[in-house]
């Protein structure tokens, strides 16, 4: 007897050819919805410290208004995200933030270690005891920082290249304030160790400021009055003991942060 032949069900072939389809479709819109997320859905996981008066945009290139840390405002931030360092475990972005005199932009990159690496950053900042309770009130100062790299660890500076300058700072209260630049150099092993100098004013300083594992921080400084200078910073120096041949004094400070 001849071999009868057999039928697929009506549409069964039809129905397996159209699941591929189906799955496709379904990851573009997956990916379709990925690309266009709303920052603003972004916004309900932000910690309750955080808050943001107005987020538009994307979760990938997107801006935030008014935004503030526990209370404190720094201004309205945007950014743009790099998928691709997601594939290494890492948030990458460039950023810009802006408020008034503080200005910031450059590029950072979190991985889930906790480790922060930036590139290119540029800070623009006032400071005040607002923000450094070690300020004298009514300190008026301001830094700009220009660093090629940074690198945070757990809490730690573990590296770091490019330009600090602070202006504005009192040295003691009745004195002028004092601008300083502190640099760091590029490629450099151990803890990192930046020179430190004065840009004129009454007090000639030139040293070193060490950033230590505690984090922390060491100071070694050689310091004198220029000439000119009020004599109550001479009379204040004299309490860092005997000046050298050419007149100048050891400062010697450390610290935690």
């Amino acid at each position: 007897m001849a071999p009868v032949a057999r039928r697929s069900p009506a549409g069964s072939s039809g129905t397996r050819s159209a699941v591929p389809v189906a799955v496709a479709a379904l990851v573009a819109f997956l990916l379709v919805l990925l690309a266009q997320f709303p920052a603003r859905w972004a916004a309900l996981a932000l910690p309750r410290e955080v808050k943001c008066e107005l987020m538009a945009g994307t979760l990938w290139r997107g801006s935030c208004s008014a935004l503030s840390v526990r209370g404190r405002p720094f201004g309205d931030l945007t950014w743009q995200l790099h998928p691709l360092a997601l594939l290494g475990a890492a948030l990458s972005a460039d950023f810009s933030l802006a408020q008034g005199a503080l200005e910031a932009k450059g590029s950072v990159q979190l991985r889930l270690s906790g480790h922060l690496t930036a590139h290119d950053l540029r800070v623009r900042m006032p400071l005040d005891p607002s923000l450094i309770a070690q300020l004298p009130p009514g300190t008026h100062a301001s830094a700009q920082a220009d660093l090629a790299l940074l690198t945070v660890e757990h809490g730690r500076v573990a590296a770091v290249s490019g330009q600090i300058e602070v202006r504005g700072v009192p040295f003691d209260p009745g004195l002028p304030p004092e601008d300083y630049r502190l640099t760091f150099p590029p490629n450099a092993q151990g803890d990192p160790v930046g020179q430190i100098q004065d840009l004129g004013g009454p007090l000639e300083l030139q040293g070193t400021l060490r950033l230590t594992p505690e984090p922390g921080y060491v100071l070694d400084a050689r310091v004198a009055a220029r000439p000119g200078s009020p004599p109550a910073l001479a009379k204040q120096l004299q309490f860092l003991g005997p000046p050298d041949a050419q007149g100048r004094r050891t400062l010697s400070v450390s610290g935690t942060y």
